[in-house]
């Protein structure tokens, strides 16, 4: 099965160009999966795996206090697998079709207030080079919407400052071009003229670097934006960099920006994805009525 598994994550790869985070993901979800079929049913061989099988493995999960949301992304992880299985002709039936996923309560994501974000960008030391980069970092993500990865990944020739756009892959590897804002072009200008060079120790095409020069990883943007986020009064665990791809999306929504311009901005295959954030405009939209009519709610009557 360990040599299936490899097939697999190397299918995910080349045939499916899934991001490496995607793949990681997939790899340990499937790997727990084989664990438990190994240690309490004895099976090592996928032809010998039945659907009364994955269904135990699913209640082990659910014994053990794991939320929907994380059982039913292992279910993907597992459907995709038995799928690839059938596909390559290892097995003669998928028992993994006709598994049912776990019910999720969706829950509107957090979005920071427009005032909030000025006070994170305020909050920045701008006479530092890691105060420049950390500029550069929220005016990008907050003002294009950029998925973490995207940042993260963008090299600096994929930058047209003249022209106000950027270049991303996102997820499928696909690329698209991005337009960014003018505050944006001038925080990115003023990184790459004033900060990003002391901090390299080698030379690097990644836009954005850490102290010691190398590229800047997922949590290390995390805890500078925790940081931040705590100099700037705010709550920490609200924050993370989604919340910033949340906001630029809810705010543009709130002025006036169509669904499907919003869906190409921010990388969407389905504006089923998009949609949610016009759930986030009106309770947004609702909590501003009842905090500002006078005869709004019943006890400022």
């Amino acid at each position: 099965m360990k040599y299936l598994v490899n097939d697999f994550i190397y299918y995910l790869n080349h045939e499916k160009g899934l991001s490496k985070n995607t793949q990681q993901a997939y790899l340990t979800d499937i790997e727990g999966y084989q664990q438990f079929l190994e240690k309490y049913h004895k099976i090592t061989k996928v032809d010998r795996i039945e659907r009364k099988h994955l269904e135990a493995y699913l209640k082990s999960l659910k014994n053990r206090g794991m939320s929907a949301k994380s059982m039913a992304r292992k279910l993907t992880s597992i459907k995709a697998f038995h799928a690839f299985l059938l596909e390559e002709k290892e097995v003669d039936t998928n028992i993994a079709l006709l598994i049912e996923r776990p019910k999720i309560e969706k829950s509107l994501p957090s979005v920071l207030s427009i005032d909030e974000v000025v006070k994170l960008l305020e909050t920045i030391d701008r006479s530092t080079p890691l105060g420049l980069r950390n500029v550069a970092l929220l005016e990008l993500i907050y003002g294009s919407g950029l998925r973490v990865s995207e940042l993260l990944n963008i090299h600096t020739s994929d930058v047209h400052m003249t022209q106000a756009y950027v270049v991303v892959t996102g997820k499928g590897s696909k690329d698209r071009m991005v337009p960014i804002s003018d505050m944006a072009v001038v925080a990115i200008r003023n990184y790459l003229t004033q900060g990003r060079d002391e901090l390299l120790k080698r030379p690097s095409s990644y836009l954005f670097v850490n102290l010691n020069g190398e590229p800047l990883s997922r949590v290390g943007f995390f805890k500078v934006l925790k940081k931040l986020a705590f100099d700037a009064g705010l709550n920490p665990e609200h924050i993370s960099p989604h919340t910033l791809r949340h906001s630029f999306a809810t705010h543009l929504l709130e002025n006036g920006m169509d669904l499907r311009s919003l869906q190409n901005l921010l990388g969407h295959e389905d504006i089923s994805t998009t949609q949610i954030y016009t759930h986030i405009s009106q309770k947004r939209l609702k909590e501003v009525y009842e905090n500002t009519h006078p005869r709004a709610r019943k006890e400022k009557l």
